[in-house]
């Protein structure tokens, strides 16, 4: 009994140091294969940051643009309401009230394109969130491919 267990540990000991030092018999179409799909990913990730660098840009010219007009409107709000009150002093009511519904409509405007550009700038905050995954993805895949690349390397060596 102690004489086969004694040689059940030897046998076991022998065989995990021949196991260990096998060479690796990896499955090299499998590994091409997944290099190929990373390779894919890579470009894939690349268009999304170029599609988000693109819409960051326009969405960055519209929120500039929404400012502009938002500076606009609000001098023509205060050139409005200078005329009106020159013409209350002058006794105009009629042109006083005329006035006033262009500061109305200016308000309007001015309250719309804050709402644009608020809206932009959301927009812009989700792109470069996206940006910043979309970057992190594709390193990663960078990573994998020479990863794989030096897997591959070596199974082709039978190391």
């Amino acid at each position: 009994m102690r004489r086969s267990l004694l040689t059940l540990i030897f046998v076991s000991l022998i065989s995990m140091f021949t196991l260990a030092q096998a060479p690796a018999t990896g499955d090299v179409p499998a590994d091409r294969q997944d290099l190929r799909q990373d390779r894919r990913d890579v470009r894939k990730d690349q268009r999304d940051i170029n599609h988000d660098k693109r819409d960051l840009r326009q969405d960055r010219v519209d929120r500039n643009q929404d400012q502009r007009d938002i500076n606009h409107d609000k001098r023509d709000i205060n050139k409005d309401r200078a005329e009106r009150n020159q013409d209350l002093k002058n006794g105009n009511t009629a042109a006083a009230r005329a006035e006033q519904r262009d500061i109305n409509h200016d308000k309007r405007d001015l309250n719309r394109d804050r709402a644009d550009r608020n809206h932009d700038q959301r927009d812009i905050n989700h792109d470069k969130r996206d940006l910043r995954h979309d970057r992190a993805d594709r390193n990663q895949d960078r990573k994998d491919i020479r990863h794989d690349k030096g897997d591959l390397h070596r199974d082709r060596k039978g190391k």
